[in-house]
């Protein structure tokens, strides 16, 4: 991690009233340096096992003010455990979210892309932001 990433949340912690900790750096750490899409127990329970001493309740605050602050994005797939992955220097993606496995899979298609602006076009607006969430399970062969 770069030191303006470390300066920007430091000012937003500031900006938030919280002080910055070697362990809400680690909570920023563990989400940052993962490619899973993982809830906040999952996040909790890795930095416990790295030998961090944090509690769940300022994992839990440090992840909402990275989702207010847009450094993390907040997933609900269905299942009633929001999943966070890091926004930072991260290409637009899409998601396909596995109904029978969880697995999540990113993508981005171009085509789909273009389509969602034209429609929106067509109905009198400029697309700003979109969720794109695919429910799929296995082909059955």
């Amino acid at each position: 991690m770069n030191d303006s990433t470390i300066q920007n949340f430091k000012e937003i912690l500031r900006k938030e009233g919280l002080r910055y900790t070697k362990q809400r750096q680690a909570v920023w750490d563990e989400i940052q340096n993962s490619q899973e899409h993982r809830d906040a127990e999952d996040i909790y329970m890795s930095i416990r096992n790295n030998g961090v001493n944090v509690s769940r309740a300022t994992v839990y605050r440090t992840i909402d003010v990275l989702v207010k602050n847009r450094m993390v994005r907040k997933m609900d797939v269905g299942d009633g455990r929001n999943r966070y992955e890091p926004r930072l220097g991260d290409a637009h993606h899409d998601h396909m979210i596995c109904v029978e496995t969880g697995k999540i899979i990113e993508f981005y298609n171009e085509e789909l892309e273009d389509l969602q602006e034209k429609i929106a076009e067509e109905n009198g607006y400029m697309l700003v932001r979109h969720i794109h969430q695919l429910f799929v399970k296995p082909l059955k062969k």
